[in-house]
């Protein structure tokens, strides 16, 4: 949003330069977000929360730097000249909930044409197109004072009425924008004796526009309900200026001086003529309870003693009225502007950032217990740590998928949305791989080749009649393992990178025994995939991703994804750091060459080792493969290294003999022949 510093002069006299007033206003919770422009071209680019739409206009900051810097705030007050004859306008409110106040002013005889230069300059300084003086008036007095207004051209009002009822099913309305839009009975509409002329706060009806051949004029300012202007600015596409403010809530008490203020601006520009009395139909009121305010509780929340002077000083600025009230506290009766504030702490929010969150002093508040860390965050941040080490950098996805994706990427039954934001998001996760996909995907069709992410959150499924909820580590990898240099070209990502690095975070966990397999679900590739099983418990499965799910997904590169069940992987403790002394008696190696079959894993065959038990043996491993005609079909050649080693003395021959011959035998039952 823009406001132009120079406008603000209109209603506050500032002492500070335009520089200093947007940090000072940043400071206070009115954000500048930026600068352009120069002397009284300037225009801060203005940030204001969803709750101060009495902020998105330039009085409602000029009150503001009133409050900031202890200056008067000068009013608007339209000078209107004496109205002639009675107006025959007739307002009918037929739904009160939804539109409490309309108000209204008639002008006849006016002359529609450019706005003056001063008008027409400072709304194109904030990107405000200027149309003509009758509609530049509306845009002038909504980004001056905040109320959006509408001007009609009266002779195209049938009846002279305003009805304000319910679209009837089939009706139908040209808006401004030259859209045809079909109406439904949930559309609260603005319509005269026959016909539907506007889209109650959000855009008025093409029919009834102003126009150079327009003459006579009715101005409108309502106040609508913002439930029902969300819905109907949602439902029907279109957001506008009005339906931005009407939707957070405007000003109760602003229509009267609105519609005054149009018509001044109308009436100076164009001449006419004033018909009748503002038309002001009330059909209930909107008052704002006051509230309790404690100095007691203002000292507590605030760690600081502020004076009464400097809390009366600071409410009375932005609008408030304090009263006597209770004993050690004040009556305090909120401004018709302000519907964010209901609550005490809202005030004390108030006095707090008009003082100046810098004029507090930096104390820690008291605090009597003491810091417990979760049961598991020990382990958590050695995973996290591990994770940006290998090059992984962290994300957070949506805890929503769809039915499809809970389908394709888990078994378990998934927990249904009562009121889903869309399709794609109907039911809670079954799985971190969706969103890590989508992740993914959205980094890779914006140009980023190499992306390595993880996410740790929750996945939710139902047993039985309850919901429960499982810890998941879920990582992505795509692109290259290694740039390219002088020395060596560049490597894309395998299968074997994504294993190890799934090793890597599974190292620091104690266990008993840890071996990899192949069973892995149908969306990994068949043959580029695994599972972790850590002493009997499946705690990771990880590899790529299956060729016709990357297709479906319209992944055009190779993309490696993992999943690690972390309330597993968790009843695992973290292994205790420990050393020994480097072994003063020589090691003594061993190589055995054998072939074996395809089906023969190696993991059978270091488990076939273990279970010999030999407590000399320090290390068994694979030093080389080899497959070819020699081998033959099916088959594979294996050279595996021992390494023997005693810490208390030197090794004999007819030991290493002895345990080499246990080694031969277990190979050879597992199908392995020996090469000579």
């Amino acid at each position: 949003m823009k406001i132009s510093p120079h406008w603000l002069r209109d209603f506050v006299d500032l002492k500070v330069d335009y520089r200093r007033l947007a940090d000072e206003l940043t400071l206070s919770g009115i954000a500048v977000e930026g600068i352009s422009g120069e002397g009284d071209a300037t225009v801060f680019e203005m940030e204001i929360t969803t709750n101060r739409p009495d902020a998105m206009n330039h009085y409602g900051v000029a009150r503001e730097i009133s409050a900031l810097y202890d200056l008067p705030l000068k009013q608007i007050e339209p000078k209107l000249p004496l109205s002639q004859g009675e107006s025959k306008v007739t307002i009918d409110i037929q739904e009160p909930e939804l539109c409490p106040r309309f108000t209204a002013q008639e002008i006849c005889d006016a002359t529609v044409k450019a706005s003056p230069a001063g008008i027409a300059k400072r709304l194109a300084l904030i990107d405000q197109r200027p149309i003509s003086n009758a509609v530049d008036a509306t845009n002038y007095v909504l980004w001056e004072s905040g109320k959006p207004t509408h001007v009609f051209d009266l002779d195209l009002l049938e009846g002279r009425r305003l009805v304000i009822r319910k679209a009837r099913a089939g009706e139908k309305l040209k808006t401004l924008d030259g859209v045809d839009r079909q109406l439904t009975p949930d559309d609260l509409v603005v319509a005269d004796a026959v016909r539907p002329v506007g889209l109650a706060g959000v855009m008025g009806g093409y029919d009834t526009m102003i126009t150079e051949k327009t003459r006579n004029i009715l101005i409108e300012s309502a106040w609508w309900d913002p439930v029902t202007i969300r819905r109907m600015s949602k439902r029907h596409g279109i957001h506008t200026d009005a339906s931005h403010r009407f939707e957070r809530g405007a000003d109760f008490e602003s229509t009267v001086p609105s519609t005054q203020r149009v018509a001044e601006l109308i009436l100076n520009s164009g001449r006419g003529k004033l018909v009748g009395g503002i038309i002001d139909v009330l059909a209930r009121k909107l008052d704002l309870a006051p509230i309790e305010l404690y100095r007691k509780e203002v000292a507590r929340i605030l760690g600081e003693n502020i004076s009464d002077l400097e809390i009366s000083r600071i409410l009375t600025r932005l609008g408030f009225v304090l009263m006597s009230g209770p004993e050690g506290g004040y009556l305090v009766h909120v401004p018709s502007w302000r519907l964010d504030i209901e609550r005490e702490i809202d005030l004390i929010e108030e006095i707090a950032r008009l003082h100046g969150y810098d004029k507090f002093a930096n104390t820690l508040p008291a605090y009597a217990g003491e810091v417990v860390d979760q049961p598991d965050a020990a382990k958590e941040a050695r995973l996290r740590t591990s994770l940006l080490a290998l090059g992984y950098n962290e994300a957070v996805s949506l805890t929503f998928v769809s039915h499809d994706d809970a389908k394709q990427f888990s078994t378990a039954p998934a927990i249904e949305l009562a009121n889903p934001i869309s399709d794609e998001a109907s039911v809670m996760r079954t799985s971190m791989l969706p969103g890590m996909l989508n992740m993914l995907t959205y980094n890779l069709n914006r140009g980023s080749d190499n992306v390595r992410l993880f996410e740790a959150g929750n996945v939710f499924e139902t047993s039985g009649a309850k919901s429960v909820e499982m810890k998941r580590l879920c990582i992505g990898a795509t692109g290259a393992a290694l740039e390219g240099n002088v020395h060596q070209p560049t490597r894309p990502l395998s299968f074997f990178d994504i294993k190890g690095d799934i090793e890597d975070l599974m190292s620091p966990f104690s266990n008993w025994t840890l071996y990899y397999d192949s069973n892995t679900p149908e969306f990994y590739h068949p043959g580029r995939s695994a599972r972790a099983v850590m002493d009997g418990t499946t705690v990771a499965q990880f590899g790529q991703l299956h060729p016709d799910v990357a297709a479906a997904r319209k992944l055009k590169q190779d993309v490696f994804v993992g999943e690690i069940f972390l309330d597993r992987l968790y009843q695992h403790d973290l292994r205790q750091v420990r050393y020994e002394t480097l072994p003063r008696f020589p090691a003594v190696e061993r190589d055995f060459s054998f072939v074996f079959d395809d089906r023969v894993a190696f993991e059978r065959i270091r488990a076939s080792i273990s279970g010999l038990a030999i407590p000399e043996l320090r290390l068994f491993t694979p030093a080389e493969i080899f497959r070819g005609d020699k081998v033959g079909a099916e088959k594979y050649s294996i050279l595996l290294r021992a390494m023997f080693q005693s810490g208390e003395r030197t090794l004999r021959e007819d030991e290493v003999a002895n345990w080499s011959g246990q080694i031969t035998k277990a190979l050879e039952a597992l199908g392995g022949v020996q090469r000579i």
